[in-house]
């Protein structure tokens, strides 16, 4: 059933999810992360600077690209989260795939998450897998394949009742195949399925999903949704764009923002947080720079 929810949820704090994507051909980043030592670098400045979550992938799942084979996906991560959890032990590791085998290895490399963008649509066996392992799911809303995801999406119901009412079977399909409620979290699946109108509608909304009473994931960075239809506005160009749509889902609640560019986005989620709790912890200043500041 569907029930429209006006109201905010906070959270004590928003945390940051780091995209380490090791593919060749993702939308914003491919071909950045070449090896292993690349993606080390990587989570070390991202835990660094803010990241709590290490979100590691090894297929794009951007508008047309194309399936990854099951051994070629599991080549580009295991490595890289063997290694990631052996530099640092404590990182909470995630993997982002739609493939129950490549979730498995990841699981027993050390992963500690499961990200699937196909909300348990893509493999039956996916549910078993986090099931047997323990693991957390990001359950996430999408329609169609990367391959026709954005072909004239349509919503007749309504997106936002539309992903809720996703949202309502899959939780009850995740918790009969033995997955523990309090390992799921939602991610409405911004970009996934969805027109410019269809992913500001789901943003204007985002609290009706704190109906669910389940932790809310939002990723939404350097998705081209957010330059409102302008082409000119390069993936480059949307760190700004981004951080708008940070602060708002801190507004709006969300346990969870999945980021490329951690370094931006932590200090806009404190500001965020700051302002939402009416309360600003800065560092002492020098009476001239208080002054100067006047």
């Amino acid at each position: 059933m569907f029930y429209p929810l006006s109201a905010v949820k906070t959270h004590p704090k928003t945390k940051i999810m780091a995209i380490l994507n090791v593919t060749p051909d993702s939308f914003s980043d491919g071909g950045r992360l070449e090896s292993v030592a690349d993606a080390l670098r990587a989570a070390e400045h991202a835990l660094a600077v803010g990241a709590e979550i290490l979100d590691i992938g090894g297929e794009s799942t951007r508008p047309g690209a194309e399936t990854v084979d099951i051994d070629a996906e599991i080549e580009r991560v295991v490595p890289v989260i063997e290694a990631i959890h052996r530099r640092f032990p404590q990182a909470l590791l995630s993997i982002d795939t739609r493939k129950s085998e490549v979730a498995k290895a990841a699981l027993e490399a050390g992963a500690h998450w499961i990200n699937d963008v196909s909300g348990l649509q893509y493999d039956p066996q996916m549910a078993d897998v986090v099931a047997q392992q323990g693991a957390t799911l990001v359950l996430m809303h999408s329609q169609g394949t990367p391959q026709t995801m954005q072909q004239n999406p349509e919503y007749p119901l309504g997106v936002v009742r539309s992903v809720f009412e996703f949202f309502e079977h899959q939780i009850n399909s995740a918790l009969q195949a033995g997955i523990a409620r309090e390992n799921l979290i939602l991610d409405p699946g911004f970009g996934f399925g969805k027109t410019v109108a269809h992913n500001m509608e789901l943003m204007r909304q985002l609290s009706t999903f704190h109906a669910l009473d389940l932790p809310l994931l939002v990723g939404t960075s350097r998705k081209s949704f957010l330059t409102l239809g302008h082409r000119d506005i390069g993936v480059d160009e949307r760190e700004a764009l981004t951080a708008v749509s940070v602060a708002w889902a801190v507004q709006q609640g969300a346990a969870y923002v999945r980021v490329h560019d951690v370094e931006t986005h932590a200090p806009v989620i404190r500001l965020a947080e700051s302002l939402l709790a009416k309360e600003i912890a800065t560092p002492e200043l020098s009476p001239a720079l208080s002054l100067a500041g006047a």
